[in-house]
């Protein structure tokens, strides 16, 4: 069995909803400080073939995040939100918008990440809504679900490397 024998997407029934389950095979203390430790980030976030060359994170309700992603051509991508609840480690919720142009973000979307331990792992429930159109939801989906493939190998292979958290 292969890590993304773990994935699924499926689509809210109302407005543009995206959210994505993933079972990961580490500890949800771990995962979540791969989703609240820049260093962890960096090594995760973005597309199959996409890379993170930096992530800053206030992570505080009200506190602010940004972090850049690049694309195989070398493209920067930016993103920015603020963080609306920090449940250690059980629950993220913040908001998330690209950059339209440097310093600016463009339309604000919702995510919360859960966290649920399950057997010897983490059984992740990704979701994200307001986005603003179907291109966007087709593109999100796409790239969220690259991005939770990327995450659950690092998450694994950092769990095998280092042992009980």
């Amino acid at each position: 069995m292969t890590v993304s024998d773990h994935a699924e997407a499926a689509v809210a029934e109302t407005g543009h909803e995206l959210v994505i389950t993933r079972i990961l095979n580490a500890p949800r203390s771990l995962v979540f400080k791969a989703w609240t430790q820049p260093e962890h980030m960096v090594r995760w976030l973005g597309p199959k073939n996409f890379t993170a060359h930096s992530a800053r994170l206030d992570l505080r309700p009200g506190g602010a995040w940004s972090a850049c992603i690049v694309s195989p051509e070398g493209n920067e991508y930016w993103m920015r939100g603020a963080y609306r609840e920090v449940a250690a480690p059980e629950r993220l919720v913040f908001t998330f918008a690209w950059e339209s142009e440097p310093g600016r973000p463009g339309h604000e979307m919702q995510v919360t990440i859960e966290l649920r331990e399950k057997d010897d792992g983490t059984r992740l429930v990704f979701r994200k809504w307001e986005l603003p159109s179907d291109r966007e939801f087709k593109l999100q989906s796409e790239g969220w679900v690259e991005a939770l493939e990327k995450v659950a190998v690092y998450a694994t292979a950092w769990f095998l490397k280092s042992g009980p958290i």
